[in-house]
């Protein structure tokens, strides 16, 4: 039944940009002559995906043993796209679907289960991290100020963009939300004085944090805490606020309570910026294609996506003004495909970081980086596509003051000129 297949696939095969060959379950192969990329399938089930075009279910059999692939990552993504029989951004969830999207964000979102899912992300063996992320292993979007930088030059570029637009000073209060590795804690506190305070739920960033203070000396004005955001303490508000791949993690249902929190967390007249991935589409939705699946079940368990409107539509409700939003898209396309093709560059080194680590993570190893390896090249494509977007989100607490700092009426430190960012 499983060989009726053949024709309909060869014929999709024929469409693709990028010359793709299989090897069958039965050991037979569809030959494409100059074959840039081939799939191996040990199972017809996953055959049966390919037909229908579920590249997300193609992906999770590939994690799960049941394809092989060979070939370069990039080569692979260029047939993914040409495989996607629509827009997956444009998928539309029926009404069952949207009931138990609203029902699973409400029930991923309690202050266990963030932490479980951060850790599930987060805490995979750091040595991991550290072979294709940047030296400071800022795992976020970079900023490309210059055609010609590096990943490492366009991450610094990046940190200094941040603490720019948070127009930071020696002895200023500063929280970073969210603080991943610390390469923004640091940067603000050692280019620009600041007394800087990191939180986040990775108990493996956590140590590291703590190990970089240590040996930058910096014990006296920087620290980081093992903390969600909603146990903070809100007595002795911040001057400026940083949350940096955040409010992706915060869930929709939360996202209320997220934004009056930083309000509360933020002094009168102070800044907060918030850099993050939104929807590439104005209703918020699983990508389709089965992509959206291989998301959540592999790589951010709990994660959602709104879009930009959304997210400055729950930051004004908090009672905070929007003074400054720049669309970033382009650059974490580019930031994705430097991970991705360091990852591809050092596979061997990878999966035997993964394996010494031990425990489910040794045992898992081989399942962990198929996993990372889809996941950097096809979210690269995404945000190629346009399916996802990444914004920083410039705000303000108003203080009230009509007749304050450098234009009447502007009610914070914001100087609402754009030319204090770039000299």
């Amino acid at each position: 039944m499983m060989q009726s297949l053949i024709p309909k696939i060869e014929s999709q095969l024929a469409t693709l940009p990028v010359p793709v060959a299989l090897q069958l379950p039965d050991g037979s192969q569809v030959a494409k002559p100059g074959a840039r990329v081939t799939l191996a399938f040990k199972e017809w089930s996953a055959l049966a995906k390919l037909a229908s075009r579920q590249v997300g279910s193609i992906g999770e059999a590939y994690v799960e043993g049941k394809v092989q692939i060979e070939g370069a990552m990039r080569d692979l993504i260029d047939a993914a796209v040409g495989l996607l029989p629509s827009n997956p951004a444009e998928t539309r969830p029926g009404w069952w679907g949207q009931l138990q999207r609203r029902a699973r964000s409400k029930g991923h979102h309690s202050l266990g289960k963030d932490a479980a899912q951060i850790e599930f992300h987060y805490d995979v063996s750091d040595d991991f991290y550290a072979l294709w992320l940047d030296a400071r292993r800022v795992y976020s979007c970079a900023y490309y100020r210059e055609a010609d930088m590096t990943l490492a030059q366009a991450q610094e570029a990046k940190l200094d963009h941040i603490c720019r637009k948070l127009m930071l000073k020696p002895g200023e209060r500063m929280l970073d939300i969210g603080s991943g590795w610390g390469g923004l804690l640091m940067w603000a506190a050692e280019h620009y004085g600041v007394d800087a305070t990191g939180i986040t739920l990775s108990k493996n960033q956590h140590a590291h944090v703590t190990r970089l203070i240590a040996e930058k000396g910096l014990e006296n004005r920087v620290r980081v805490e093992l903390c969600d955001y909603r146990k903070l303490d809100t007595s002795r508000p911040f001057d400026k606020i940083s949350s940096v791949g955040m409010f992706e993690h915060v869930g929709s249902v939360n996202m209320p309570t997220y934004f009056r929190k930083i309000h509360d967390l933020l002094a009168p007249g102070g800044l907060v910026m918030n850099h993050g991935i939104t929807s590439g589409q104005l209703d918020y939705q699983q990508l389709g294609a089965g992509m959206g699946d291989f998301i959540e079940k592999y790589i951010f368990p709990g994660g959602e996506l709104l879009h930009v409107t959304e997210v400055l539509r729950a930051t004004a409700a908090a009672g905070l003004e929007m003074v400054d939003t720049e669309n970033l898209r382009p650059h974490y396309a580019r930031t994705l495909w430097a991970w991705s093709d360091s990852l591809e560059a050092q596979l061997d080194q990878a999966r035997a970081v993964l394996q010494a680590s031990g425990g489910k993570q040794g045992e898992n190893a081989e399942r962990i980086l198929r996993a990372y390896r889809l996941y950097l090249a096809g979210s690269a494509m995404s945000f190629e596509q346009g399916w996802i977007s990444l914004h920083q989100m410039l705000s303000t607490k108003p203080d009230g003051k009509v007749e304050s700092r450098t234009l009447r009426g502007a009610q914070s430190e914001y100087p609402f000129v754009r030319d204090y960012i770039y000299k």
